[in-house]
């Protein structure tokens, strides 16, 4: 059984390189990179790692579905480009989705930062996906490619395509949440503000929950997309 990890890009040159480098560390996967139309050296850099790299319309939802469709892995695992796996998470995937009798799965929240409200963000973002079993895109994402498939894949819409897909799952099955961490940048965190970012992100999953459509929600908050 074989791992697909599928990361889309736009102007990553910064973090990507250290993102696949955790990857190629020591385990057999197949890594796909979508990008978007980078206009730095993202592809350059990912061509050192993989040659599984694609072009597609920008847009998270479409890249990842572009990645999907040329993957040739049993299980569809959905990185983030400034994420990186803590040590050990990627062998735990398959014994989750095999031994847990789940639909899919996600990992823990943390931040590249010694900031203490990111670290408190983060606690709650984990306690909250462990309540309704809703994790985020930022938590890492997996399951089975028939699956995946069958329910759809993400949707095409421009924001709150990991929440849709999380919801889409979760009517189908139960969500594993491994202890094992994914530490994401706090980059946009730390340049936007966290008590900004976290209010605005809140808000913004709110109003999606109480049915406010992902194109309006993308032309009012136009700077939160890579």
């Amino acid at each position: 059984m074989r791992i697909s990890v599928i990361i889309p890009t736009l102007n990553e040159e910064k973090v990507l390189k250290k993102t696949l480098q955790r990857l190629k560390n020591g385990f057999n996967l197949e890594i796909i990179v979508v990008d978007g139309g980078s206009s730095d050296d993202t592809v350059s850099i990912a061509r050192e790692f993989t040659k599984r790299i694609f072009i597609s319309p920008p847009g998270r939802a479409r890249q990842m579905n572009e990645g999907a469709r040329h993957s040739q892995g049993d299980i569809l695992f959905f990185l983030h480009a400034d994420s990186q796996i803590s040590p050990g998470g990627l062998a735990k995937i398959i014994p989750a989705m095999l031994g847990l009798r789940v639909v899919g799965g996600a990992f823990r929240l943390a931040f590249d930062s010694q900031n203490i409200l990111l670290h408190l963000i983060a606690w709650i973002t984990n306690l909250r996906a462990w309540i309704t079993r809703i994790p985020y895109g930022d938590q890492g994402i997996f399951l089975f490619k028939d699956f995946f498939l069958k329910i759809g894949g993400f949707p095409d819409i421009p924001i709150m395509e990991d929440v849709e897909l999380a919801l889409r799952m979760k009517k189908e099955g139960k969500i594993a949440l491994l202890k094992d961490k994914i530490i994401t940048s706090s980059r946009r965190w730390e340049k936007e503000g966290v008590l900004f970012t976290t209010f605005r992100n809140r808000a913004i999953i709110m109003a999606y929950l109480l049915g406010v459509s992902p194109e309006r929600l993308a032309a009012h908050f136009r700077n939160i997309r890579h």
